[in-house]
Order: C-alpha cells, then sequence, then structure tokens
C-alpha cells in the first residue's frame, strides 16, 4: 500500500490477517474478571493515598472520579465491541485520528501498564508483609541505605520483582491460563469483600465519626484536587477488556454485557470502601497504612477483626497479584498491536511458537517495570510516586479515547456498534445521519479536568509523564524516519478489510453482514452522485 504524500519508499502495510493470530479464548467470564482483576483491585491500593490527600472528603473524591469512570467506561464499551481487535485506546486513537495520535495514546497506555505492573506487584508485597509481625518481624528490619538513598525496604523491593517475575512465566504460558487464575481469584475476591463491607456497616459503622471527619477534616483545595486526581487509579483497568478483545469470543454479546457490570460493581465498592473507612477508623490511621489499608480497615471491626485481617490482607495480596498479571498481558497485547501496525518496528510482533503469547513484548515492559520499581524505591514513598505517574498516563491516554469516538462517529458510521453510548443527539448531512453522543462530551470534559488536576497537583506526574512521552516520541521519529514512512502522517490502510477480517474471526456473522450492506449502500449512493454530476 501507499504512504501519505511525504513518505518516500513506501514500505507495504500488512493487515490483521496477514499475522499469525491470538487464540479467541475468553469468555464470559474470563472477559468479566480481566477488567475486576484490574479495576476491582485498585481499591486496596488507592484509599491510603486518596485518604491521605482527601482526608474527611475521600468518599468526594471516589464519587468524582467515579463518575467519570463511568463515562470512560461506557465509551470503551462501545469502541471496543464495534473494533474488538487488541491495542485498545491506542488502536482507537489510530484508528480515528491517525498514526501520530495512535503512538501518543499508546505511549500514555504503555506508561500506564508498565506502571501497573511496578505498583501491584509493590502493593500485592506489601499486603504479605502484613503479616511480618506475626512472624515476629517488622519492616524496619529489612530498610537499609546506601549513598544519598535512604530508609529502602529491601524485602519489600525483592519480593515484588520475585512476584513480577512469576507473572512473566505465566504470560508467555499464554492466555489461558492467566484468564484461569483471574477467574478463581475474582471469585474469591468478590465475596469476601462484600461480606466485608456488609459486616463492617452493620457493626463497626460510626455515622457520627464519618459526620465529624466531613465535617472538621475537611482538606484544601489543592489537596482535594490531588485525591481527587490520585482517586481516578481505583477506575483505571477497564482498557484490559478491551485489550483482550481480540481473544474474546463473540465480543459484540460479551463486552457490552461484561463491562457495564464491571463499571458499576466497581463504582459501588469503591463509595462502600471509603464511606465505611471514614465511619471506623480516622483517616490518620488509615493513611499510615498505605501499604495494607484494606486489612487494617478490617482488622478492627468487632468480633471478626482477628480473622478479618489477616483474611483481608492475603486477598488483598492475591487480587492485586492478578491485577498485576493484567498489567502485563495487557501491555503485551498493546505493543503486539503497536508493531503490526508500524508504530513501533516489528521486532515486537514475534508470536512464541509454542504458546502463541507475544514473549518479546513480555520481557521487554514487565523488565520497564521491574525499573520503575526499583526507582520508585528511591523515593521516600514508593506507591506514591508510582501513583502519581498511573494518573498521568489513565487521564492522557482517555483523552485521547473519548476524542477519537466523537471522530469516529463520523469518520466511520457504517461499522455497526452493538452498544452506544446513551444521550444521543442526530445530525442529518446529506442523506448520511450520524449520532453525536452527549455523554462522550462530557465524560472527555471530566478526563481532562482530571488532567489538568494532575498537572497542577501531582509534581511526579507533570515531570516524569511528560519525559516518558517524549523518550518514546524520539524513538517513534526515528524509526518513522527509518522506513521512510511519515512521522507526523499515517500509512495508508484499508480500513473497512480489516474489519470484515475482524468480524468474520470474531464469528460476528450477523455485524459482519449488515457492515457489507451498509457499504454497499453508500457505494450506490455515490456511484449516483458521480452518476448525477456527469449528467449536469
Amino acid at each position: 500500500m501507499k504512504t501519505e504524500e511525504g513518505a518516500k519508499q513506501p514500505v507495504e502495510q500488512t493487515t490483521i490477517s496477514e499475522h499469525i493470530g491470538l487464540r479467541r479464548d475468553v469468555k464470559v467470564w474470563g472477559s468479566f474478571m480481566w477488567g475486576y482483576a484490574d479495576v476491582g483491585a485498585n481499591i486496596y491500593v488507592a484509599l491510603g493515598l486518596v485518604m491521605a490527600a482527601a482526608q474527611g472528603a475521600t468518599p468526594l473524591a471516589f464519587a468524582l472520579a467515579g463518575l467519570v469512570y463511568i463515562m470512560i467506561g461506557l465509551a470503551y464499551t462501545e469502541l471496543a465491541s464495534a473494533y474488538p481487535v487488541g491495542g485498545g485506546g491506542q488502536y482507537f486513537a489510530m484508528r480515528g485520528l491517525g498514526d501520530f495520535w495512535g503512538f501518543i495514546a499508546g505511549s500514555a497506555l504503555l506508561l500506564d501498564y508498565t506502571i501497573c505492573i511496578s505498583l501491584f506487584s509493590v502493593a500485592s508485597a506489601g499486603y504479605i508483609n502484613f503479616f511480618l509481625p506475626f512472624i515476629g518481624l517488622n519492616k524496619e528490619m529489612f530498610v537499609v541505605s546506601f549513598g544519598p538513598f535512604s530508609a529502602i525496604n529491601a524485602l519489600w523491593l525483592a519480593e515484588a520483582l520475585m512476584i513480577t517475575l512469576f507473572l512473566v512465566w505465566l504470560n508467555i504460558r499464554g492466555m489461558r491460563e492467566s484468564s484461569l487464575l483471574n477467574e478463581i481469584n475474582g471469585v474469591l475476591h468478590i465475596i469476601t469483600e462484600s461480606g466485608l463491607v456488609i459486616l463492617g456497616f452493620l457493626i463497626a459503622w460510626k455515622p457520627e465519626l464519618f459526620i465529624y471527619q466531613w465535617k472538621h477534616e475537611f482538606p484544601t483545595m489543592h489537596q482535594f484536587m490531588y485525591g481527587s486526581s490520585l482517586a481516578i487509579i481505583s477506575f483505571v483497568g477497564l482498557e484490559s477488556i478491551s485489550q483482550a478483545a481480540q481473544e474474546t469470543r463473540r465480543p459484540a454479546t460479551i463486552i457490552p454485557r461484561t463491562s457495564l457490570t464491571l463499571i458499576f460493581t466497581v463504582f459501588i465498592f469503591t463509595l462502600a470502601f471509603s464511606t465505611l473507612g471514614l465511619g471506623i477508623l480516622p483517616w490518620q490511621t488509615l493513611a499510615a497504612h498505605e501499604s495494607d489499608t484494606v486489612a487494617k480497615l478490617a482488622s478492627v471491626i468487632p468480633y471478626i477483626g482477628l480473622i478479618a485481617g489477616p483474611f483481608a490482607a492475603i486477598l488483598g495480596a492475591s487480587v492485586l497479584f492478578i491485577s498485576a498479571n493484567s498489567g502485563i498481558m495487557s501491555v503485551s497485547r498493546l505493543t503486539y498491536s503497536m508493531s503490526r501496525f508500524d508504530i513501533i518496528t516489528d521486532w515486537f510482533n514475534k508470536v512464541h511458537a509454542k504458546h502463541r503469547t507475544p514473549v518479546r513484548t513480555i520481557w521487554v515492559f514487565s523488565g520497564i517495570g521491574m525499573l520503575q520499581m526499583v526507582l520508585a524505591f528511591l523515593t521516600p514513598r514508593a506507591m506514591d510516586t508510582l501513583g502519581n505517574m498511573y494518573a498521568f498516563g489513565a487521564t492522557l491516554g482517555y483523552t485521547l479515547v473519548f476524542i477519537s469516538l466523537l471522530k469516529l462517529r463520523f469518520s466511520d458510521p457504517y461499522t455497526p456498534r452493538p452498544y452506544k453510548m446513551p444521550l444521543n443527539v442526530k445530525i442529518k448531512r446529506g442523506k448520511q445521519t450520524y449520532e453525536l453522543p452527549i455523554m462522550g462530551i462530557i465524560g472527555m470534559l471530566g478526563v481532562i479536568a482530571i488532567l489538568v488536576e494532575v498537572v497542577l497537583t501531582h509534581t511526579i506526574g507533570r515531570i516524569a509523564g511528560p519525559e516518558w512521552v517524549l523518550a518514546c516520541f524520539i524513538y517513534y521519529f526515528f524509526y518513522r524516519r527509518s522506513r521512510n514512512l511519515p512521522v507526523f502522517g499515517s500509512v495508508k490502510r484499508n480500513w473497512e478489510e480489516d474489519q470484515k477480517r475482524v468480524l468474520e474471526s470474531a464469528e460476528e456473522y450477523d455485524l459482519l453482514e449488515q457492515y457489507k450492506i451498509a457499504l454497499k449502500e453508500r457505494d450506490e449512493d455515490l456511484e449516483k452522485e458521480k452518476k448525477r454530476g456527469a449528467v449536469i
């Protein structure tokens, strides 16, 4: 195929179907658990971090971030069910806005996924360390210092690194094994988390303590902005469902069902835990236990605390473990997608001969995650440092996803959309009717507002985040130039043929037929217009 004007000696661009495909092994429960593994686990990380900033207004911070998250979830549900291809937000941005913006979205999501690997591995190890006092040890025993760096918890870092290495092995083994791990842990997590919330409100929650902290422990505006922007990390993870879309059976049916269930399940749990916490303990106590906040909360519930605390620690360690697992899965599928479309080198396109998993991407980006982990432990608060970076990557990527959603509604109205965001305004241009998603516009403005909060209040995020994107751009610039491809333009691709192949591989034959009919009607209308013009 040809590149856009300005590229010399164009490189032939292959289509999706010309590569060895990934197996469609993920079913309804597996799809739900891939998302829940990421999103459902985030409260174990975010509760203490957000509590330290938002204080008595923590439930409000989670609620505002959660409303934006609901609209993000609806946008992803529409796009992932319409375009069931690995790549998620990067693919949507490339499809709607072109290669360069697809690269920007991809670099933001790469940051998110590598941070996901490191943050959740660290957090999982943190909940394991809840048990250190029970065996006569304490965290201070393993704190070391060297040179200008002090108070580095060597044991915690070593545990997190070992967790990541185990997950690398697991993901090379294959999607089915990884998905099964998520499903088993997810069932236990949902049942236990529900029990903690119900029993906590019945026998431990004090409304007077909650009201006191709401009235007298309210944060400053700067603190609230910092806390509400950190709260968005409680809802990062829907990308996992869209990343697994290329390996999901009957995605047009499964993705809307699992995504919508996931959105409201996580929203309810997040509000419940933040409200429960402020009605049981002072926010200062919970903030002081940012590495095992939920376990600390469970341990003080009367009658069951002696058992609930350790059990919540085990639960937190396991669900954060599978969340880090989802990060490795997602980053490998994202880079696999980017390499197929000449956003990065096709060296990343290598699929394991036996397991058919993208082995090189798993090793490279898991390695970057481990490096980030080491660097974070050189700062005073490793989890807060990683959370800063996580929020920047998420909000930048989500902003581009919303813009892509709006653009694709107008540039590609022919692709069947099994699910559409609600509140649409119809706009007629000639014979074609377009639908403008009002909730999509509101969601885009909400994400932009959180991105501004991140830039204003997150010192590490506003420095290291753009530096990451810049470093990725330098690579992108030289790679595209070496291939004689446009840096800011796009390689011309036959998206319509690719979409037909995708729908066929997903066994979505009804949608494929609808798509062919819509394209045929469009072509017939164009032919009539040409004949009419020739007559005139």
